[in-house]
């Protein structure tokens, strides 16, 4: 570049010395790039590193040069920069390359979330279907629980009820038996004393010896002490109640509960035998 004169009241510069050329933007950068990294005059521009050559001094040639071009900045920027890194045979790479973003691993990402998405989905369905059987379990006893509730209020309106019904259901209840041996209970009773309980048999063999037959499972005075529920002890033999369950467990130990669930022996052609 030819030298221009200086324009006239411009100061007089000393003999000898360059004229300085203003400072460009793009240099401004690589000078201030350069500062930070010290006598390497390293400048990042994007992607890319360009290296400015400084001199002992710390000016790059840029400083010494008139001026700096956008050709010389943009060959500067694409100046290759050796690599230490290695090349994925293991050889240096020689160059460093500009940043690649792999989208692998956010296909890998979101097909772990896919899958993780498809196990949540099936631990709700599971979890679904045990709320579900809790459900109906809770359902099927919440029914049962109503039945036996039922089943003990018409219980307690047949012995509030007195007669001959509600002394068995009362007997059985008390005894802690089912009231299904209610139907072959009441047979024997019907059998033993048409179902008055203050019935006493004068005449059998047993009267003959002094114990007759009483109540409505018509039992002797001992078979009564022996076989009539704790309960009842002090109760007299005649109490419908107290005389059912000595009867009762004076049977099941002879004969066995299926005597009572039967009605109470009974012949060949189908006859009552008593008990």
């Amino acid at each position: 570049m030819v030298p221009q004169p200086a324009p006239a009241g411009a100061p007089a510069r000393s003999p000898g010395r360059h004229a300085r050329t203003p400072v460009s933007a793009a240099r401004r950068v690589g000078t201030t790039t350069a500062a930070t990294g010290a006598a390497f005059g390293v400048i990042a521009s994007g992607a890319f590193a360009a290296v400015i050559p400084t001199n002992v001094g710390g000016t790059t040639e840029a400083d010494a040069s008139p001026e700096v071009t956008k050709a010389t900045m943009l060959a500067s920027q694409s100046t290759p920069i050796a690599s230490s890194a290695s090349s994925a045979d293991g050889s240096p790479s020689g160059y460093f390359s500009p940043v690649s973003f792999d989208s692998a691993p956010a296909a890998t990402h979101q097909a772990d979330t896919s899958h993780a998405s498809d196990v949540d989905v099936a631990s709700l369905d599971k979890a679904g279907k045990i709320a579900e059987k809790i459900a109906a379990e809770h359902e099927k006893a919440a029914v049962a629980a109503a039945k036996k509730a039922e089943a003990r209020r018409e219980l307690d309106k047949t012995i509030a009820a007195g007669g001959l019904d509600g002394w068995i259901a009362e007997a059985l209840d008390h005894m802690g038996m089912s009231q299904s041996y209610a139907t072959g209970l009441k047979r024997i009773i019907l059998k033993e004393s048409n179902g008055d309980p203050d019935a006493i048999n004068n005449w059998d063999s047993n009267a003959a010896a002094g114990n007759p037959s009483e109540g409505l499972m018509q039992v002797i005075p001992s078979t009564f002490e022996r076989y009539v529920h704790p309960d009842f002890a002090s109760e007299s033999p005649t109490d419908p109640v107290a005389n059912i369950t000595a009867g009762v467990r004076y049977m099941v130990d002879k004969y066995g509960i299926d005597t009572l669930a039967s009605g109470g022996r009974s012949s060949s052609s189908g006859g009552y035998l008593g008990y």
